[in-house]
């Protein structure tokens, strides 16, 4: 494990600010005033780094960030989705009117814009999405009580649901992988589209979506370590409260997977896809690019969120080892967070993320097991 001093947390936070105000990185060089040790991860992800930023309307929910990372361009879908995703707000605020006119919507959409949803979807999966439609249209008209009784507990179920539901309706959308993997990677595992596992620890089961279709190397590393049982038995080997809690460091001096079919060490590239761009970068964190503004598809902006663990020296050096963010939300910035873009976020827990909270250094994964997705997962070829 590495022990990092106090000076070069600095001097890597410093760098990392310099397109940011003065009073930010005042406000950064005061939150970090205390001892820093970090393990496999890198120089630079501490609190301070976390919460210096100013705040902003960042996506917080896991299942939302995955729903708007999925990669399609039905316009009547993503209107369905922000219909359901903004009736947050007229609950908490207790605006019954705001309330009843999303439901409006959602009839509308569900009902006059059918058609459009439905070319949305290949011809052999309509049927799916068709009945989908039904039960959506069936939910709407069932929460019309809910909100006439403003019940509001039974409203946020129900939304969830549809939420779910919605999800559903656009992952039958994609239709094929979106790019070609750079062929430099051939030789590790991909997941060429998302994968959801359970994994069962000492303090209780969560369950991950991993997305494929905006980190295919890293997921796929990922899902191939799970199907291995690689994390099966392995202690949480760092756990610090609203911060991280990391694993993956297997017994002995290896700090990663050994490939029993090379003997050698697995080595994963950093990988970050940019909103905006047809595949990821590789290689080099987006501050080392030059894109200080640029925003990943996959931020750091949801308790939960997995992100690989690497060496602070090098960005291509991750391989078993990652880490679960345990910010909440309201501290987490919005598109200026510094840990976007300097790691592989690879997806977010979606159930039980309280489990989190609970586990403590020491504690342990009792089981992973791959639950959905496992036909995504494409292994290297092996050369002859």
């Amino acid at each position: 494990m590495q022990r990092v001093s106090f000076q070069e947390t600095c001097q890597t936070i410093l760098r990392s600010v310099a397109r940011v105000s003065v009073v930010t990185v005042v406000a950064i060089a005061l939150a970090i005033g205390f001892n820093l040790t970090t393990g496999f991860m890198a120089t630079g992800l501490n609190r301070g780094t976390a919460i210096a930023l100013p705040p902003g309307n960042a996506v917080t929910d896991g299942k939302a960030l995955l729903r708007n990372a999925l990669p399609i361009e039905n316009k009547p879908v993503r209107e369905l989705q922000r219909t359901f995703e903004t009736m947050s707000d007229a609950l908490r605020a207790r605006r019954i009117s705001g309330l009843t006119r999303n439901l409006a919507t959602a009839n509308r959409v569900l009902t006059v814009k059918k058609a459009a949803l439905l070319a949305g979807v290949p011809a052999d999966r309509q049927p799916q999405a068709e009945a989908l439609i039904a039960e959506m249209k069936a939910d709407v008209e069932n929460m019309r009580a809910d909100v006439e009784a403003q019940d509001k507990a039974a409203i946020q179920v129900k939304r969830s649901h549809i939420l779910d539901k919605v999800g559903l309706l656009e992952d039958l959308m994609v239709d094929r992988f979106p790019y070609e993997v750079p062929a430099e990677y051939s030789n590790l595992p991909q997941l060429k589209g998302r994968a959801t596992i359970e994994m069962e620890t000492t303090q209780g089961k969560v369950t991950l979506v991993v997305d494929g279709y905006n980190a295919p190397v890293t997921a796929g590393n990922f899902v191939d370590l799970v199907q291995r049982g690689f994390y099966d038995g392995l202690s949480f080997t760092r756990a610090e409260d609203f911060y991280v809690l990391q694993i993956g460091d297997p017994p002995g001096k290896e700090d990663g997977f050994i490939d029993p079919d090379t003997g050698k060490y697995r080595a994963v590239p950093l990988e970050v896809m940019v909103k905006g761009d047809s595949q990821p970068t590789y290689g080099i964190t987006l501050e080392d690019a030059g894109r200080y503004l640029d925003q990943p598809v996959l931020p750091f902006s949801a308790y939960g969120t997995l992100s690989m663990a690497r060496p602070e020296t090098e960005p291509n050096g991750g391989s078993s080892q990652f880490f679960f963010f345990l910010f909440e939300p309201e501290l987490t910035p919005a598109g200026l967070n510094l840990l976007d873009g300097r790691y592989s976020v690879f997806g977010y827990v979606t159930e039980n993320k309280e489990v989190l909270r609970e586990i403590k250094q020491g504690d342990k994964v009792i089981s992973a097991k791959v639950i959905k997705g496992l036909e995504n997962l494409v292994e290297p070829q092996q050369s002859i």
